[in-house]
């Protein structure tokens, strides 16, 4: 995430004017929603461990991060994506682009695009209405599209269902659409959730960037958005996707 690429050292302290999220919405199988934490964040980083225990974070399509005062990945051997805060330290920063000391990070929910069900896409995916939030983490880069939406959650224990869909515009094979299933639980608070989704479903871009269409039911009808996407832009990771990562930020999504 581009927000803290030009000055890391500054970021800690300077961001009272982000996001302040309840709780995250957490599920134990592959689908749960996250919502935004009640502290501070600067960034938004894929965490990609190195085989060895180690790992480096992701920041954006060409910086890498070394985290300085951590030796092992606390989701383990999971590719994941995460908020954080961090800070840069003067310190060798080991073939990445810069060394930062960890203050906090969590991961999000982390998932595969869904399978098209056809006529059962409604049944299981569900229509239930989102509203997508214009944001810094709101976002397509490093083979994935992280998303901050916002609906109702009653927190009475029931657990959203959030998926992506491709595969649904026969003449654009870059048109994707999020789908909600609330399982009823359409009233209460109105939050917001966050959760990435892993975009190698997609056709590989050859290198071009194309522009990656964003569809989803909101509470006025359907909306739609484009984002800039360019597989090769993805950085590597030695760690195979984990289709969904549940922590202490993902409670009531899956």
């Amino acid at each position: 995430m581009k927000k803290m690429s030009k000055s890391l050292a500054v970021l800690a302290g300077a961001c009272a004017a982000m996001f302040s999220f309840q709780a995250c919405l957490d599920n134990d199988d592959s689908d749960t929603i996250c919502i935004y934490p009640p502290y501070q964040a600067n960034v938004l980083v894929t965490v990609k461990p190195t085989g060895d225990e180690s790992f480096y974070m992701q920041l954006d399509d060409s910086t890498t991060l070394y985290p300085n005062n951590m030796e092992a990945s606390p989701f383990g051997a999971k590719e994941v994506r995460a908020l954080g805060q961090v800070v840069e330290v003067d310190k060798p920063s080991n073939g990445y682009t810069k060394a930062v000391n960890v203050l906090w990070i969590d991961s999000i929910l982390t998932k595969t695009t869904a399978p098209d069900l056809g006529v059962s896409n409604d049944s299981i995916y569900g229509t239930d209405p989102v509203d997508i939030v214009k944001d810094w983490v709101t976002i397509a880069e490093d083979g994935y599209l992280t998303l901050r939406f916002r609906t109702n959650f009653g927190f009475n224990g029931t657990k959203h269902f959030v998926n992506l869909l491709t595969n649904q515009n026969p003449d654009n094979p870059y048109e994707v659409e999020f789908r909600h299933n609330a399982f009823g639980d359409v009233h209460g608070q109105r939050a917001d959730g966050l959760v990435a989704f892993k975009l190698d479903s997609l056709p590989d871009t050859q290198g071009k960037t194309v522009k990656l269409k964003l569809v989803w039911k909101s509470y006025d009808g359907v909306h739609s958005t484009e984002f800039d996407y360019c597989t090769d832009k993805s950085a590597p990771s030695s760690s195979s996707l984990i289709s969904d990562v549940s922590t202490g930020m993902n409670a009531f999504m899956k």
